[in-house]
């Protein structure tokens, strides 16, 4: 008989040291594992054929890139323990190990996704936002100075005069009034102004926070106009009244973070036996409402060109919006924009220019403004070639010199130079001062550098960080500054996507659209105070124990100390259990349904907007159990039943103990104790990117927990990053999420600190 290892005649009895090894043996040939297979080897032999080659996915296997979050050592832990799928015991110990590290840092980490893809610093036009509010500064920049009201003062300045019209000089009576809202009936104004005939002036500005289309309406039964951000034609003109109109209403759309000036007249006449005047707004996405003293401001202020050309919308797909995407509609977009702006130059030639198109220095004056025009579009000195190409040639010889400025306005809005970011990285030996001014200017403001920050370009005053930081923090108190941070948070809680709040109104009877309103209004003073103070905490916006409330929520969300009479303007009030923003009643009702509340919604917030998690879109969208279906289960219970599949749980077993943390919140976020008569469990957990489970009570436990973590901190970073810069932060290093964290902490979590550092950083990293 021939010899074989494994016969058992032909080999003596062995010894139980062979007998091991003969084991061992089996065991390899068995399952086809090594002691020194490497990390890529194992893959190759385990994990390939369901991920790809390069952890792509495979469509019949695991489509999904191979790409997440967690920690290496969480990673390890994960397949020791679960993978291969089906026979976790193939892959494991140092064989995990070997394969997990493989894994991490061939494709699975951010650096190695960054690294594989190589981010890059893009080639951008500027975004809708960014491109109005740069036409805006642009055509604003040949006007002259506000003169805002002194001592920070709200309200408007009222002239009162005898007679139908009023003069300066006229005026019988002048003094702030913090509202217009007035009912004189058969008396006067004031005892200085006759009550048979008098006209009254109110003049002043009216701040604008976000950008959106604003109403105006204007309440009476005698004559009146009204004008906003246009000094010659009024929006309202019932100067002379026709019928029995008492109401008129007119639309403008405004940009964020600036005032506008505003003017409103009305008159009463002898035959008219009383007088009343009240003048009303209706914000985007509120009711209507007068127009408050918090908003208005004495002085005297400029008008600001708002381009109306309609844009397609940016490109969001990254989580920001950036200006990568270029179309045909974007295109003859800023064509149109560009004929508009183009006229409306031509109209305002005067104040803009110094002449008249036909005035008798016209053939200097419009070269010269058409040169100052291009030069801070495109935001840097021409050079004399350029001179030549967008200005002097069109004026060489022109018969007709309002072509001409047309030509060269034209040419000027239309060329790159002005549409487009510099795509060039910041360069130490190149020193390109002028684009770091825009890089700057873009990040805190969405526009185009103002003069002193060009000044400091040319001068050489940006050649070091310490002149890039001086600049960012001489600029961050401008109101275009907040009006960006303020957008920011906005688009970080998802409030940009709550355009409606409908509740059962057999439920929540006392839920309407003015509740809905004065939520936002309640959000926005948070906010407000926030971002208004010195330290900017994101410590504060995440815990925060108290919420504004007016009368009317305190009705509905008050309690012990939150007993307002029923007329109360707002107010800080400090509500049992409430967290920031986490716990605000605007977001608790916006991530909910109509009836019921919604684990889902508010842990996938948590775990996309706060941990920056990744989450794979649901195999198939599945509607959520009708409470009538189980009547005597409460809504945790409900979920966990909805998603105790195995294919839902990849996901929900980190969304749903997020979002049952905030079970003491209804579904129009007031706080409760029970539910269908059982006492509420808001107990919840987290398993971090390291691998550790956290376990909370409540929702402050787990605002304690986001302060502290270092997921949470990074994704804040990166979020207001890609907002401020719109561009991808790897692109400035790999190293920069952990480096603005590490700083962003280490300033006691100061936003607006955090921004200038974004900022600095953005304007002078040096090219990979």
């Amino acid at each position: 008989m021939p010899d074989h290892p494994l016969h058992p005649v032909a080999r003596p009895v062995p010894t139980v040291g062979f007998a091991v090894v003969c084991l061992i043996a089996l065991f390899t040939a068995t399952h086809g594992l090594a002691a020194d297979l490497t990390g890529e080897q194992v893959y190759k032999r385990h994990c390939a054929s369901c991920h790809g080659a390069s952890g792509e996915g495979v469509a019949a296997e695991y489509p999904d890139p191979l790409i997440g979050t967690r920690s290496l050592a969480s990673l390890t832990k994960y397949i020791d323990k679960r993978m291969p799928e089906g026979d976790p015991d193939k892959v494991n110990g140092k064989d995990a190990a070997a394969v997990s590290t493989y894994i991490y840092d061939a494709f699975y980490s951010p650096v190695a996704q960054a690294k594989r893809n190589a981010p890059k610093i893009e080639l951008a036009r500027l975004t809708t936002g960014q491109y109005r509010n740069a036409l805006a500064d642009l055509i604003g920049s040949f006007r002259g100075n506000s003169e805002p009201g002194k001592g920070g003062e709200q309200g408007l300045e009222g002239n009162y005069a005898n007679g139908k019209n009023v003069r300066g000089d006229r005026a019988q009576l002048r003094r702030v009034d913090a509202t217009i809202d007035f009912d004189f009936g058969e008396k006067s104004p004031d005892e200085k102004v006759a009550k048979e005939e008098f006209a009254i002036r109110w003049t002043g500005g009216v701040f604008i926070a976000q950008p959106g289309e604003y109403e105006f309406i204007v309440r009476t039964k005698n004559g009146t106009r009204l004008w906003v951000n246009d000094e010659r034609t009024p929006l309202i003109d019932a100067w002379v009244r026709s019928g029995d109109n008492t109401e008129y209403r007119a639309t403008r759309q405004l940009l964020g973070g600036r005032t506008y000036p505003l003017r409103l007249e009305t008159f009463k006449e002898k035959k008219e036996k009383a007088a009343a005047i009240t003048l009303r707004w209706k914000p985007p996405q509120k009711v209507e409402a007068v127009l408050p003293a918090s908003v208005l401001r004495p002085g005297k202020y400029q008008a600001v060109y708002v381009s109306a050309t309609p844009f397609p919308p940016d490109d969001r797909s990254m989580g920001y919006e950036r200006g990568t995407f270029i179309s045909k509609a974007w295109d003859e977009s800023t064509t149109d924009a560009a004929l508009e702006t183009a006229e409306h130059i031509l109209a305002n030639l005067p104040t803009l220019a110094g002449t008249e198109v036909r005035g008798p220095n016209a053939a200097k004056a419009l070269p010269d403004f058409c040169g100052r025009l291009a030069e801070r579009a495109f935001r840097r000195p021409l050079s004399p070639e350029d001179r030549r190409f967008y200005v002097d040639r069109h004026f060489e010889k022109a018969d007709d010199l309002e072509l001409a400025l047309k030509k060269a306005v034209l040419l000027t809005l239309k060329s790159p130079r002005f549409l487009y970011h510099d795509p060039r990285k910041p360069d130490p030996s190149h020193n390109d001062a002028h684009g770091v001014a825009s890089r700057i200017a873009f990040a805190l403001w969405d526009s185009l550098p103002d003069k002193e920050l060009l000044d400091a370009a040319r001068t050489g005053k940006l050649a070091s960080r310490d002149d890039v930081i001086a600049q960012v923090k001489r600029m961050l108190p401008d109101p275009r500054t907040k009006a960006k941070l303020l957008g920011f948070l906005q688009l970080w809680l998802n409030l940009d996507r709550m355009h409606e709040l409908a509740k059962d109104h057999k439920e929540f009877p006392q839920f309407d659209e003015q509740v809905v309103s004065d939520l936002r209004t309640s959000m926005e003073l948070f906010l407000d105070e926030v971002l208004s103070s010195d330290a900017a905490d994101y410590r504060q916006l995440i815990s925060a124990d108290h919420v504004y409330l007016n009368g009317r929520l305190a009705a509905l969300y008050g309690g012990a100390g939150a007993d307002l009479p029923s007329d109360a303007p707002f107010q800080k009030v400090s509500l049992k259990q409430r967290a920031g923003v986490l716990t605000h009643p605007l977001l608790m009702a916006g991530f909910a349904y109509e009836k019921a509340t919604s684990p889902i919604h508010r842990g996938v917030f948590v775990s996309r907007n706060l941990l920056g998690r990744r989450l794979k879109p649901p195999p198939e969208a599945i509607t959520p159990l009708a409470p009538e279906l189980h009547p005597d289960s409460t809504t945790r219970e409900r979920t966990i039943l909805q998603t105790s599949a195995k294919s839902c749980m990849s996901c929900h077993a980190m969304i749903n103990p997020l979002g049952f943390t905030f079970e003491n919140f209804d579904a129009v976020g007031r706080f409760r104790e029970a539910e269908k008569e059982k006492p509420i469990d808001s107990t919840g957990s987290y398993e971090t990117a390291a691998g550790d489970v956290v376990k909370f009570k409540s929702a402050p436990e787990l605002a304690a927990f986001l302060i502290g973590s270092e997921e949470a901190q990074i994704a804040f970073v990166e979020r207001l990053f890609h907002h401020a810069v719109k561009q991808p932060i790897l692109a400035h290093g790999y190293d920069q999420p952990e480096k603005l964290r590490s700083y962003f902490v280490g300033q006691n979590y100061n936003i607006k600190s955090l921004l200038v550092e974004i900022v600095a950083a953005a304007a002078t990293a040096k090219p990979d």
